[in-house]
């Protein structure tokens, strides 16, 4: 054992350069001739400007309308856009969502198979569809415009059927809705807005619009309307879903099977500089707990509810002191702020999630926080197809990557299987790309698995790893302990991801507190990935695997190893090299190569299938001698993030999934006379409303690397030895009891 402990390394981006592109490829091949494509979409095109001149004319605001493209699976990818198609037909994108179909056809003669593509949303002037017809006939098989006929697959005008998800079949009582139209907060579509408006008053409807959200192209709103109204709204050309609106979630298997006596800790927080915010159901003010944190209800908020108040408190109780195990609690890492954003109302009226998330959204944007826990939402389901208010604003929130928030991942893991419905995946808003979403694990010892009631992967790609990770959340087989608000003196036992979620921040809070400010929200996110153990569990069950809450654990080096955390920002279309820290010594046998990356980005709500704006290539180039033939610049590159392999679901994983992925985790075996000065080339993409983006912004990204060479002892010391003027000992600038 070395006389001092073996803390990360940090600083690895001073190891990064910027390196020269090696893109090219050679010319496209396509399915179809541009007089094959013309012959099979006319039909296509005269059925559908049909359809859409039979609308009513208040379902077209401004004599306008909405139809759908769907792209040949050889052609979804950004590159393909039909820009030139659009143009000359006066038409415009406005939202677009994945899909799985088998086209007709395949270049270079192979046979026709079930792939993932892309549904372009177009809108413009009835009559600009009806010059469609005229313009593919005029149009000459040479040019940019006859190319991107040739990569559409289909052409349909959308029906009312297809915008409708969830709705009871009573058609008598009134349902509490949720609408999305295809809408911008600007004054270039308030005709949109007014028009739906308009078109309800038809129906004898009136559109709430006291709480109405924008993000990425869609606007939603909330209404009442009878099941047969809603199949008649649904007409209104703009209208991207209409879906019954979810009821709230907090934490369904919570219960209190038994308690005991604790002693709480008479010291403040570890480090009360930490911006930490709690959204929840509240904690009483004469709660043990007001002494670590701060209660503070939501702008005209109703009363609070005692249920949701023993929800908030509990945990609160997580986020403070994890779950009790010994009779004295630790020393809680930092203060928080506890916002009660739900009131005796928020269980009873379905209108209620959209004013808590209106809450949220008020307290986020007038607050600056290192670290936010969220334990609820809406009882929902992800959607593969499109993507709710809740997960849009927490992510444009989270886009610029200063904030680390934890999800719950739902509870739901155990309910019956629908493979429609699909209810068991994680819940709504645990899709978030910029969050860690965490479920639960069973118990705490070196035998674990998930937690029954634990909700299921996979994530809504992409973010097709969720949960992140599971951390211990409490089970049949072993409780959760938080603190008896009522009675300090003892803790209460309970379950739930309400309760891993905040435990899982609380190892975030402890590592900052610990190492202080040199490490980003989105390092510790990548760190806390890094450090996870699958066990013998799939994927799709535990994310990446179950966090260790020993702090030892996360920061400090394995025996016999090394581990490294580059924090820096990328600029779009800008390739970088980052190597890898090896001694200059050859090593012998055997070594374990495990690397993490995390990046923040902006997202497109109103394009799901596209829904990451920004997307990182990574290639792993294990030696500087090898290359892939005479004419090479780089040297020969090697798998090894593997995503598609790894995850074995029946959904189909777009062939570029990897690379719009935020984060990626994977280890590998190698010899180490393999390792030749090893590194990783990044390439920063941009897109947006599945096109190249223009004018795109730096992100940030983080990556955690650890090599692990079981017969060389002391190797730590010899990658410290051989990188001192660059890599740097993250020591301790607050004093925590570590275990070593």
């Amino acid at each position: 054992m070395p006389d001092s402990p073996n803390y990360v390394l940090g600083f690895g981006e001073r190891l990064t350069e910027p390196i020269v592109s090696t893109t090219g490829g050679g010319p496209k091949e396509w399915p179809y001739t541009f007089e094959q494509a013309r012959e099979r979409i006319l039909p296509m095109v005269e059925a559908g400007v049909e359809a859409i001149d039979n609308l009513p004319i208040a379902a077209c605001p401004d004599d306008q309308s909405v139809a759908r493209i769907t792209l040949h699976p050889e052609f979804y990818a950004r590159s393909y856009y039909p820009a030139t198609f659009l143009e000359k037909t006066e038409l415009r994108t406005v939202g677009s969502r994945p899909q799985t179909i088998t086209p007709e056809k395949r270049s270079r003669g192979r046979e026709p198979a079930k792939a993932v593509t892309t549904e372009l949303f177009v809108a413009g002037a009835r009559e600009s569809f009806r010059q469609l017809s005229n313009v593919l006939s005029e149009s000459k098989p040479t040019s940019t415009f006859s190319n991107n006929v040739r990569g559409i697959e289909s052409f349909s005008a959308m029906v009312a059927r297809d915008r409708i998800r969830s709705l009871r079949s009573d058609g008598e009582s009134e349902l509490p809705l949720e609408v999305v139209l295809h809408a911008r907060e600007n004054t270039f579509d308030s005709f949109i807005i007014a028009g739906f408006r308009d078109f309800l008053r038809e129906l004898n409807l009136d559109l709430d619009t006291q709480t109405v959200f924008f993000s990425g192209g869609l606007c939603f709103l909330r209404l009442r309307a009878t099941s047969i109204q809603a199949q008649k709204l649904a007409q209104y050309s703009f209208l991207r879903v209409v879906r019954q609106m979810p009821s709230l979630r907090i934490n369904d298997p919570s219960s209190v099977v038994q308690l005991k006596s604790i002693s709480l800790p008479r010291q403040d927080a570890v480090d009360s500089s930490l911006r930490v915010a709690i959204f929840d159901g509240g904690i009483r003010p004469t709660s043990p707990l007001v002494k670590w944190v701060t209660p503070i209800d939501a702008p005209n908020i109703g009363a609070a509810d005692p249920e949701m108040v023993k929800h908030g408190e509990a945990v609160t109780s997580a986020l403070l002191f994890g779950s009790i195990d010994n009779s004295a609690t630790s020393r809680p890492p930092s203060r928080a702020d506890h916002h009660r954003v739900l009131d005796d109302l928020s269980d009873q009226d379905p209108y209620q999630l959209f004013d808590v998330l209106e809450r949220v959204k008020g307290i986020l944007s007038s607050n600056n926080y290192d670290f936010i826990n969220l334990s609820l939402g809406p009882q929902l389901a992800i959607d593969d197809d499109d993507v709710h208010a809740w997960t849009a604003v927490l992510d444009e929130y989270l886009s610029d990557g200063r904030t680390l928030a934890t999800i719950a991942a739902g509870n739901t893991g155990d309910r019956p299987t629908d493979p429609v419905i699909q209810p068991w995946r994680v819940q709504v808003p645990a899709d978030c790309v910029n969050a860690l979403t965490v479920g639960a694990a069973d118990r705490q010892g070196s035998t674990w698995a998930k937690s029954d009631y634990s909700s299921l992967g996979p994530g809504r790609s992409p973010g097709i790893v969720k949960p992140d990770l599971v951390v211990f959340g409490g089970s049949g087989l072993e409780s959760f302990w938080t603190v008896n608000s009522i009675d300090g003196s003892t803790a209460q036992g309970t379950q739930g991801t309400s309760f891993a979620a905040p435990a899982a921040l609380r190892c975030a809070i402890a590592t900052r507190a610990h190492l202080g400010p040199v490490l980003t929200p989105l390092a510790i996110r990548t760190l806390l990935v890094h450090c996870t153990d699958p066990a013998d569990h799939d994927l799709h069950e535990v994310g990446w695997g179950r966090i260790s809450t020993e702090i030892a654990d996360i920061i400090l080096c394995p025996s016999a190893s090394v581990r490294v955390i580059y924090q820096d920002e990328i600029s779009p279309s800008q390739y970088r090299r980052i190597r890898l820290p090896l001694p200059q010594t050859g090593l012998k046998g055997k070594l374990t190569l495990t690397a993490t990356f995390c990046f923040a980005t902006e997202i497109d709500a109103g394009h799901p299938g596209n829904y990451t704006k920004s997307g990182l290539s990574i290639v792993f180039r294990p030696n500087k001698a090898r290359f892939e033939n005479v004419d090479s610049i780089h040297p020969k590159s090697e798998s090894f993030f593997k995503l598609k392999e790894m995850y074995s679901t029946s959904q189909i994983l777009r062939s570029d999934a990897n690379k719009w992925e935020t984060c990626l985790h994977s280890r590998i075996n190698k010899m180490g006379r393999s390792l030749n000065e090893p590194v990783f080339d990044i390439h920063y993409h941009t897109r947006t409303e599945s096109r190249v983006a223009v004018n795109a912004n730096k992100i940030r990204y983080a990556l955690v690397v650890t090599i692990h060479v079981p017969k060389v002892e002391d190797f730590y010391d010899q990658v410290t030895q051989t990188y001192r003027n660059l890599l740097q000992p993250l020591t301790p600038v607050i004093a925590l009891p570590v275990q070593v």
